[in-house]
């Protein structure tokens, strides 16, 4: 079966039977649509993707919907350019705010904020909602505007290099997995000594310090840096900076709690995070978008399967999270899109061909929404035969009918409410009730205005922290070392400290000197830092937030 084929002579079907004006049987829809209609038949909440799609022709009385309950089961859009994958995540979006879910989306050409506003009637939509059956009016959804470290319009995401973690910072500097496990030593030497990693000039001092002689010497017991490695690193930090990037650490650190806000109709609050200003770095906005999920995940309390998911993210451009990615990072990529399912998130992984998200990852996503594929080469050939491979079986050619498919169509399969796949749908989608195109940067910096959240994050703050706590402690030997004015004599104070700066030098320096207090292990073990913060790792690497 294709949806190709054409209707035989005017006033007949293709089996020569009567047809009604529209091109449909005056008899009903076929057995194959009734199919499709009985597979989308849920009983409780859903959202509605479109009408089946069979021989050219949309069936209004088949529709081809995704039960709200299963949101969190994962999915995945993907689809040649052109196809029509940005309006999908719109649809979705638009739908699940007015379900009362919040929504995450990264708009990655600068085209989705027009969800924010109502969308502008006009011939092509009307025809479009006539032939799937749509009662379409225009309506925009509550929205909140990000940008990563303030460049952009809106209001700056940031995140603290502690908080990012070894594994995802380790990705951005395409480190490689011996590089990776240094920096996980600096940073497990970090926490240890209380040296907060705010910003990139704070692990910079960390690095440095460790490959003086009295770093090395703190180190010795745990392991050791070398200092080709620290240079790479160094410089890797150095290129990351000058690119502009280093805005993005520091803080204030983003609370990804207000992801999931609700406006006050009850609209799931849709945040919408450009990065146009940072597409000439994909490799780090992909990470920053794995490190909101992986902050997420550590934050988030278990609450199983529920009636909605407390956040849908849609990851768009996913190919640049896994493109030359460590085995460690897709073993943590897989786990926490295993694992955050019970915290109520769901995940869509946005792309060009499924053949871009890992067989481990794709496994676990139980919605397809699959644009049209080109196979205009023999390796488009393959990666066309590959996505038929995992789609359940179906009476569909799906080889010609992902070849034929137009823009805003699709193939679709999702979980029904038992948690069964439902049957292979190609799908004419109904049109996005909000604006198809970009708000305009003069509404988006009067939403940014008038949103509470922008005087929480807009200027940046510069605690102390490693670099000043380095610099105070690289200060502290010169003044100890020059001479005393004539008549000043040493107080008692400073004589016991200096007697015990010199005893734990003896002991191993002062990581030794720390480690050997019998009290301070115990805490240590429960608290976690000499300042008693818990740098509690998650899969990534990333720490627990400092509430």
């Amino acid at each position: 079966m294709t949806t190709d084929q054409k209707p035989g002579p005017a006033g007949e079907d293709a089996a020569g039977g009567p047809v009604s004006g529209r091109g449909r049987p005056d008899t009903g829809p076929p057995e194959a649509v009734r199919g499709i209609a009985e597979g989308y038949a849920f009983t409780g909440p859903a959202l509605d993707l479109g009408a089946a799609l069979l021989d050219g022709t949309a069936y209004p009385a088949a529709p081809v919907r995704i039960p709200l309950p299963v949101l969190n089961r994962h999915g995945l859009v993907a689809g040649a350019t052109g196809t029509g994958k940005t309006k999908t995540l719109q649809l979705i979006a638009e739908q699940l705010s007015a379900q009362g879910v919040p929504v995450f989306l990264a708009d990655i050409k600068g085209d989705v904020s027009g969800i924010a506003a109502p969308g502008t009637p006009g011939p092509r939509i009307s025809d479009r909602a006539a032939d799937v059956g749509q009662d379409w009016t225009p309506h925009g959804c509550p929205a909140e505007f990000y940008a990563l470290g303030g460049q952009g319009v809106g209001i700056p995401l940031r995140a603290t290099v502690t908080s990012f973690g070894p594994l995802l910072l380790a990705k951005v500097l395409d480190l490689n997995e011996t590089q990776e496990a240094s920096l996980g030593l600096v940073f497990h030497y970090a926490d240890k000594q209380g040296l907060e990693l705010y910003d990139l000039k704070d692990l910079t001092a960390v690095i440095t310090f460790l490959t003086s002689p009295e770093g090395k010497e703190e180190l010795k017991g745990i392991g050791g840096l070398s200092a080709a490695t620290a240079g790479v690193i160094l410089r890797s930090l150095t290129v990351l900076d000058n690119e502009g990037a280093g805005a993005f650490f520091g803080e204030p650190e983003f609370d990804t709690a207000d992801l999931l806000r609700v406006g006050p109709t009850g609209e799931g609050t849709v945040s919408v995070l450009e990065l146009p200003a940072v597409q000439d770095r994909p490799r780090l906005f992909s990470t920053f978008l794995m490190w909101l999920l992986a902050d997420l995940y550590q934050e988030l309390p278990e609450v199983g399967d529920l009636d909605r998911p407390k956040l849908v993210f849609f990851f768009d451009e996913a190919h640049l999270l896994f493109k030359d990615a460590s085995e460690a990072f897709l073993e943590a990529i897989t786990q926490t899109v295993r694992l955050i399912r019970s915290k109520g998130v769901g995940i869509f992984f946005v792309t060009q061909s499924p053949k871009d998200v890992p067989g481990d990852v794709l496994a676990q996503l139980g919605n397809r929404v699959q644009h049209a594929l080109r196979a205009f080469t023999p390796d488009d050939a393959k990666a066309l035969k590959a996505t038929v491979s995992t789609f359940p079986r179906s009476s569909y050619d799906l080889a010609e009918v992902l070849t034929s498919l137009g823009t805003g169509e699709a193939v679709v399969t999702v979980l029904s409410e038992t948690g069964a796949p439902t049957p292979v749908a190609a799908t004419r989608l109904r049109a996005p009730r909000s604006l198809m195109g970009p708000l305009g940067e003069p509404a988006v910096r009067a939403a940014v205005d008038a949103s509470p959240l922008g005087a929480r994050y807009r200027d940046a703050v510069d605690r102390e922290s490693a670099y000043e706590k380095l610099a105070a402690r690289a200060a502290r030997p010169q003044a100890q070392d020059a001479p005393a004015p004539a008549g000043a004599g040493r107080t008692a104070e400073p004589e016991k400290a200096e007697k015990a700066g010199r005893a734990g030098k003896d002991e191993g320096g002062l990581l030794g000197s720390l480690l050997a207090n019998p009290a301070l292990k115990s805490f240590a073990r429960s608290a976690g830092t000499q300042l008693g913060r818990e740098i509690s790792r998650s899969l990534f690497g990333t720490s627990r937030r400092r509430r």
